[in-house]
């Protein structure tokens, strides 16, 4: 499995053609990594909270991954001060980056489609569902 593209400006990644803001690169790696660990950690509790069906923890769990999620920069305001509008969770075709994700290389889903396309996404919904 290969990395997913990220941006020229280094702002969001690309998954399935929408846009996923990335960490604040203006973080250490100590920091970074330190709020990972408690991301990941968050993610597991809210799993077992839901598997329990513990209202309380499943609350407090997700409460600590956004916390975390906030800290990295991938939530909340920007990290970058160029004045730029946030694009997260925007379909890459329908934003400034169009031109650079039409530009990529085709890369196959399991469907055997490209990345992004609106056919393959429901094509893939199709399979999945059959």
């Amino acid at each position: 499995m290969s990395a997913p593209p990220v941006t020229p400006d280094g702002r969001y990644l690309v998954v399935r053609g929408r846009l996923w803001r990335r960490a604040n690169p203006h973080l250490s790696e100590e920091r970074r990594q330190a709020l990972v660990t408690e991301l990941m950690s968050a993610r597991r509790a809210v799993r077992d909270a839901l598997r329990a069906g513990d209202a309380a923890a499943l609350q407090g769990a997700r409460g600590r991954a956004d916390a975390a999620k906030r800290a990295l920069g991938e939530r909340g305001p920007v990290w970058w001060t160029d004045g730029a509008p946030d694009l997260n969770r925007r379909m890459a075709r329908n934003t400034p980056y169009a031109a650079w994700f039409a530009a990529l290389p085709s890369v196959s889903s399991p469907a055997g489609t490209r990345r992004g396309s609106e056919k393959g996404q429901a094509e893939t919904e199709r399979s999945v569902r059959d």
